[in-house]
Formats: structure tokens, sequence, C-alpha cells
């Protein structure tokens, strides 16, 4: 490529839409998390790595799971659909009462689950604890579980936003939460006891939801009628959404089986695996939620009007994203103990407890090229409705996720689970990386 063809790519990217929506929600990204990260120097300040805070992270493991993996799949299998139901259809109120419908239905059976559940998944899963750890999660859990209603309710609202390609509010008032953590504990600590923290979760998860209502209100985007579950483009959904969650269910097993594992370790140590995320997890976040929330929508509007041209932009994007993330990722490791030690060393986090979090998180960084692009690649084949092959993917993921926990904390204890869950995820993205490939070749 010359400099005039170089040039003229360029000046094509400034002025695209979809360029200047991913900057705008990465730059507002960056400023939720650079908020989340003070919180979390609040909370590290507070309980370091404590009996409290591994019975919290406990305690949000099933209605978070249940978030990401039911309802955040029902989400992102809504927005290709109602993409293509408004190219076909003059009157969209049906779809979206038909979505709000689903959404509580699907909210209210889990929250169930989730209470009827609990017992056996703590006997099972976290065996060996004394009574008090087991009472000190179910405090917690019973002012969590009602943010799976929430939580629902609002991913379909972000959902109709971006469509309606409003993104900047819904990804702004993401500094509800962190703000909410921060008063509690620095206010109502001493009130609030052990609740101090679920409670806080319940609170920021309820104003975020108002604010979203209250955007979606004011732009006109909320439209209602009787639902119709006969609509073809409703069925077409209804029939992805047991792969998606599938797919979303079985990834989301990763982290719990690695809390599963860690938690037969010495107490902290799931904390310490939360921790050693949250830097990785900084730099994915601010490119996966970015480009994640744009492309979504734009990838479903893509590939019904030109497919070749979705692929080609597709591998574009991913070459250069590799390399960014990649160059990232290699700074960050360079500098992980210094970034640990100002981060999180205060209080009753101790040095011991920063060279630990450190190579945790050296560990989870090598992966975050992966992590990333394959993110780009599984919202491109959301948008083509490809949910069973990543369905497949998933189950694989798990699988070795598991066989390589037992393997390698069998060696290296605690960084062992770190290390399966790096190469589980450099696999996955590979895998999905082949078949996407796959599918180019025959389009073309």
């Amino acid at each position: 490529m010359n400099y005039f063809d170089l040039k003229k790519q360029v000046l094509n990217y400034s002025k695209s839409t979809v360029l200047k929506n991913i900057l705008l929600v990465g730059g507002l990204t960056i400023v939720v998390k650079l908020l989340s990260f003070y919180k979390e120097t609040v909370v590290s300040s507070s309980f370091g790595l404590s009996e409290l805070l591994d019975t919290y992270f406990i305690a949000m493991l099933i209605p978070g799971f249940i978030n990401n993996v039911f309802i955040g799949a029902f989400g992102s299998v809504f927005i290709p659909n109602y993409i293509q139901a408004s190219k076909t259809e003059t009157d969209l109120k049906a779809f979206q009462s038909t979505g709000f419908i689903i959404t509580l239905s699907v909210s209210s059976i889990f929250t169930l689950i989730a209470v009827l559940f609990t017992d056996f998944f703590l006997e099972n899963f976290f065996s060996g604890h004394s009574a008090s750890y087991y009472e000190l999660i179910k405090l917690q859990f019973y002012y969590v579980v009602p943010c799976i209603f929430i939580w629902g309710l609002g991913s379909l609202l972000r959902g109709l936003l971006y469509v309606n390609n409003e993104f900047s509010k819904p990804t702004l008032i993401g500094v509800i939460t962190p703000i909410t953590f921060i008063v509690c504990i620095y206010f109502f600590k001493d009130q609030l006891g052990q609740k101090v923290l679920a409670v806080s979760s319940l609170i920021g998860a309820f104003i975020n939801f108002l604010f979203l209502l209250y955007i979606a209100y004011k732009k006109n985007i909320i439209k209602l009628s009787k639902p119709d579950f006969n609509n073809p483009n409703i069925k077409t959904m209804l029939k992805q959404v047991p792969a998606k969650v599938s797919s979303g269910f079985l990834t989301g097993l990763i982290p719990a089986t690695d809390q599963y594992f860690a938690a037969k370790l010495a107490i902290g140590s799931i904390a310490a695996l939360n921790y050693g995320l949250k830097v990785p997890l900084f730099l994915t976040s601010i490119l996966i939620v970015s480009l994640g929330k744009v492309l979504l929508p734009h990838f479903s509007k893509i590939v019904i009007e030109d497919k070749k041209s979705a692929f080609k932009k597709l591998f574009s994007a991913l070459k250069y994203l590799f390399l960014i993330t990649s160059s990232a990722a290699v700074l960050l490791i360079i500098v992980t103990p210094w970034i640990i030690e100002l981060l999180f060393e205060h209080g009753e986090f101790t040095a011991e407890n920063t060279k630990t979090v450190s190579q945790i998180q050296i560990i989870f960084l090598i992966y975050t090229p992966f992590a990333v692009c394959g993110m780009v690649i599984v919202k491109f084949l959301t948008s083509l409705n490809e949910n069973n092959f990543m369905a497949l993917v998933s189950l694989i993921g798990v699988s070795l996720n598991v066989v390589f926990d037992l393997i390698f904390m069998k060696y290296y204890g605690l960084y062992g689970i770190a290390l399966a869950t790096t190469g589980v995820m450099i696999i996955r993205t590979s895998i999905l990386y082949k078949y996407t490939l796959n599918l180019k070749h025959k389009i073309n």
C-alpha cells in the first residue's frame, strides 16, 4: 500500500461513524474504568484479601453468572434480529413487547432457580468451610439476587439505545455503581456492616436502571403494543436463544470453575484471582466494551447488505487490533509489580499480597490480545446467527479449563488456575478465527 492509498484509508476511517462511535465509547469507558479502579483501591484498602471479600464474590457468582450467560445472551441475540425486523417491518412495537416479556420471564425463572439452588451450590461446590462462612455468603446473596431483574431490563434498554445509535449516555452511567460503592464504604460502612458490598451492588444497579429508563423515555425509543410470538423474526430469534445461552453458559463456567478450585486453596485465593484480573480486564474492557457495543449493531446491519465487505472489514480490524493489544499487554507486564503496589498496597493489602497478585496478573495479561480479538469474532458470528458453533467451542473451552485446572493447580497452585484460563482463551480464540476464515473462503 503506497502513501496515497494509506492516506485515503485513514481519511475514510476518520469520517466513519462507526470509528467515531468506537472512540467515543472507548473514551467514556476509560473514565468509567478509572473510577472503577479507584473503587477497587477503596475496597482493597478496607477489606484486603479477607473472608468478607471472598464471600461477597461467591454471593455474586450465581446472579452475575445468570446475568452474563442467560440475560446477556438474549440481549446479544435480540439486537441483530431486531435490526433484521426493522428492515422488513414498519411496526416494531410488538417485537419490543415480546422482548420485554421474554426478559422478565427469563429473569423470574432464574431468580427462582438461584434462590432454590443456593444451599446445594454452597454445600457441593464450596464445601469445607465454617457455618459462619456460609451465613455470610447467604446474607449478601439475598441483597444481590434482585439485581437479576434489574440487569435484565437494563440489558434490553441498552440494546435498544445502541440500535438507535445512542452510545454515550448508556456508557457514561456506568460510573454510578463505583460511585455507589465508594459512598457506601466511606460513609455507611459501620451502619451496613457485612452487608456494605452487597447493598452497594443493589443500589448501584437500581439507579443505573432508572437512568437507562429515563434516557430511553426521553429519546422516545420504548414503543410497546400487544406481543406477537408468531412473528417470523421473533421465531428466528427464539431459535437462536438456546444456542447462545448454551455458549454463554459454558463460557461463564470458566471463571466459576476457577473460583471453585481457588476456594480449595488458602483463604483469600478467590480475592487474589479477582485482583489479578483487574488490570487485564481494564485493558480488555475498554476495547471489548467500546468495540462490542458499536460492532454488534454495525455488523448486524452490514451483513444484511454485503457479507463479502463485512468479512473484509472484520479481518482488517483483527490484524490491527491484535498488534495494538499485544503491545499494550507487553508494556503492562513490564510494569505489573509497580501497578499492583500503587493501586492496592494500602491498609489490609500487604506487600506479600502484591507479589501474589502481580504474578497472577502477568499470566492473565498474556491472553488479553486473544480475548479482545475473540470478542470481535463472537460479535461478528452472532450477527450471522452462528450461535450453534460458538456453543460447541464453549463446550470445548470449559472442558479444557477443568482439565487444565486439575493439572496445573497440582503443580503451580493458584498460579496454575491462571495458567489454565490463559491457555483456554488462546485455544478458544484460535478455533473461532479458523472457523470464521473458512466462512470467508466459502463466500468468496
